[in-house]
């Protein structure tokens, strides 16, 4: 028998049995949708994710102290342990061009005009944070004024009244006090100051270190300074980045350092690059992508099990054609073939289906996690030939119990 002919014999018993083809195929489309919907979301958060790194400049070394067995992004739950000791012992690092310590003034609200907003921090940084940074108006605040306000877009959209430089800006404090600012400068649409600080474009209001008042007794001067629980080494040559990152470790080691004297026990002190933080990101993603989409493995098991249920009762329902089959010349291949095809065509149907519907899926997470949608294109080849495998493994046994039947049998099965 022709492999067309068994094919046009299969499509004709699929169209024969609508419901339950579709009810058969019903496991694979899941499984197929679960996957590729569980891989568009993976492929977007790395996307996102990897492509706010790749908007830094790759002379960017982050120094952060966080807690050593924890995950999540390489800024959560870190603790103020870089003094200005340490800030200025870095800056005078080999190699280094400028050291930007960032911290954050806890708020409980903004007020503009007769509009006020809940905000709970402001990003307190020095002006060398914007070297290079694109201002849609106005510029960088001076390090020793306080009062000095600068937004990106986001943030001088959340009032009523867009937020425009020379705008005054209250802010109430944690501790019931206030501060008076004064817009400076509005940052372009695209600008990317610090990825450790967050990914997407959130709201961020950024004031000087002059307005910071986290301070704590240097263990090293003995003085009390500001403390900052994240700083950004910028190296003068990007080919020396590794170096220099060599160079603020062996720093942060040595007992002229108030950082490792600072951080509780179970906090480490963490020294990485622009590349450092990718890969482990995308280690990351990786492993929840494929945590997440062997879970949905389960479905297509599921989906294989039914095809293969329903074969063999194919089988039995058709023993009767089988021996006419078998009576006018139709060898066992022929009629192995037959079956494996019709077991095949279901899995690829599945696949079919599947496919639109996990992009569909995809679309709506995203959408929801407010990230740019990411194709995984390579997964929608791999999705249709996990359907033919399935298929094929599904209907082996049916194809071979059905080619096995004794055409005598076969013609007095009623």
């Amino acid at each position: 028998m022709h492999l067309g002919e068994s094919v046009r014999m299969s499509l004709r018993t699929i169209r024969s049995h609508k419901l339950r083809s579709a009810l058969t195929t019903l496991g694979i489309v899941i499984g197929i949708a679960a996957v590729i919907t569980f891989v568009t979301l993976g492929a977007s958060v790395k996307a996102e994710v990897v492509g706010q790194f790749g908007d830094t400049p790759a002379n960017r070394v982050f120094v952060v102290s966080t807690p050593a067995d924890e995950g999540g992004p390489p800024s959560a739950l870190a603790q103020p342990v870089f003094t200005e000791n340490d800030v200025n012992n870095m800056a005078d690092i080999e190699g280094v061009e400028r050291v930007i310590p960032r911290g954050t003034v806890s708020t409980s609200a903004l007020s503009h005009g007769d509009q006020t907003l809940a905000r709970d921090q402001l990003v307190a940084t020095r002006a060398a944070l914007f070297d290079g940074a694109p201002f849609a108006a106005g510029g960088p605040f001076t390090d020793d004024d306080g009062g000095q306000l600068v937004v990106n877009q986001r943030a001088a959209s959340l009032f009523a009244e867009n937020l425009s430089v020379g705008d005054r800006v209250n802010a109430s404090t944690r501790g019931g006090g206030s501060l008076n600012l004064t817009v400076v400068g509005v940052l372009g649409a695209n600008a990317s100051l610090n990825p450790l600080s967050g990914f997407g474009t959130q709201p961020r209001f950024y004031v000087s270190t002059a307005a910071y008042d986290t301070v704590v007794e240097s263990p090293t001067l003995g003085v009390t300074q500001r403390v900052y629980p994240q700083v950004t080494v910028v190296a003068a040559d990007p080919a020396e980045t590794n170096a220099v990152k060599e160079r603020v470790r062996t720093y942060l080691e040595s007992d002229g350092a108030d950082a490792p004297r600072l951080a509780p026990d179970s906090y480490e002190v963490s020294v990485e690059t622009n590349d450092d933080i990718v890969d482990r990101i995308r280690t990351v993603v990786n492993r929840l992508t494929q945590f997440v989409t062997g879970i949905a493995v389960i479905s297509l098991v599921v989906g294989a099990v039914g095809i293969a249920n329903i074969m063999l009762v194919s089988v039995r329902e058709r023993t009767r054609q089988i021996g006419i089959m078998k009576a006018v010349g139709a060898r066992n291949r022929d009629i192995l073939q037959l079956f494996l095809v019709e077991s095949l065509l279901l899995g690829v149907l599945g696949a079919v289906l599947g496919v639109p519907l996990g992009v569909a899926g995809g679309f709506a997470a995203v959408t929801y996690a407010d990230l740019p949608l990411t194709l995984a294109v390579e997964w929608f080849a791999a999705a249709v030939l996990v359907g033919m495998v399935v298929g094929i493994l599904a209907g082996l046994y049916p194809a071979w119990s059905a080619a096995r039947v004794d055409p005598i049998e076969a013609l007095r099965y009623e």
